[in-house]
């Protein structure tokens, strides 16, 4: 049965699976009938452990693995096909870059690499050497960079052909705090030109600040899925922001706030955090698994 594809949708997968055979008796479930949409304009962060199937979903979308059971589809076309990665830019966990070329050398070869040649090349190559914020190091030999240049070099390389979808997995990793908020702030910035990313990262408050949507991942199941304000929001709980009170007049609740001259200026549930929602979803993950 073939999959509804949806002109909206960037990644759309239906029971994909990957097992893998480690040898003549045992086998490795890495994926495990996975299902998720993702829409195009969003940005959709892909989480879980160390080992529960992110890095296999992306190589599975890139057609880098065949899948076991299936399927994936990109803009509505099979991943088997090239065609389907056309519009498809990708920055892995750990980019491999010759050392020996400088910055604006290794986009400008990963752009001849896509058949960009000539002036629309050259021009490509200083508009993305800009928009990583690496122009006083554009001559700059690789083996100089730091993390977080070479990961924004990842990024320019990733944008060369200026895909509709990035697949970026663990962009962040080994990079400094400072930048890591320049990184945050990129994705941002591509959020803004309506670029569709697919995010793999394990910095849960970098997520929270640039996805729309999550998928939690465990055992190569999809065990939480859906948008991040709704599920970060605290349905438990009920809070009040209140302004114009004395501390006495703020103990009172409800109906006595209006008596006593307060305006209250939102209501709301409160809402946790993302690092809270992934441990607790994680760790129910587990109690299930011990029980299987």
């Amino acid at each position: 049965m073939d999959m509804v594809s949806s002109t909206s949708s960037a990644i759309e997968t239906r029971n994909l699976s990957k097992h893998f055979r480690v040898s003549l008796r045992r086998k490795v479930i890495g994926l495990d009938k996975l299902n998720f949409v993702v829409r195009e304009n969003e940005v959709y962060g892909l989480l879980g452990p160390n080992g529960s199937g992110k890095s296999t979903t992306i190589k599975l979308i890139l057609g880098l693995y065949q899948p076991t059971e299936g399927e994936a589809r990109l803009f509505g076309m099979n991943v088997e096909s090239v065609s389907s990665r056309v519009s498809v830019g990708f920055l892995p966990e750990n980019p491999y870059f010759y050392k020996y070329l400088s910055g604006e050398e290794t986009v400008r070869f990963f752009g001849r690499l896509c058949g960009m040649r000539g002036r629309a090349l050259e021009d490509k190559v200083s508009e993305l050497i800009a928009m990583v914020g690496l122009e006083r190091h554009r001559h700059r030999r690789l083996g100089g960079y730091s993390k977080g240049m070479l990961q924004r070099i990842g990024l320019a390389q990733a944008m060369v052909q200026d895909p509709k979808l990035l697949l970026l997995d663990e962009p962040t990793a080994g990079v400094d705090p400072i930048g890591s908020i320049e990184i945050r702030d990129m994705i941002l910035k591509l959020k803004k030109m309506g670029k569709t990313i697919l995010l793999c990262s394990h910095l849960l408050d970098q997520v929270q600040d640039v996805c729309d949507r999550i998928g939690i991942l465990q055992y190569g199941k999809m065990i939480l899925e859906g948008d991040v304000k709704e599920l970060l929001t605290r349905k438990d709980q009920y809070q009040y922001v209140i302004e114009g009170l004395s501390q006495e007049a703020r103990s009172q609740i409800g109906r006595q706030i209006g008596d006593k001259g307060g305006r209250i200026l939102r209501e709301g549930s409160p809402q946790t955090t993302l690092e809270q929602l992934f441990l607790q979803t994680v760790r129910q993950g587990d109690n299930r698994q011990e029980g299987i």
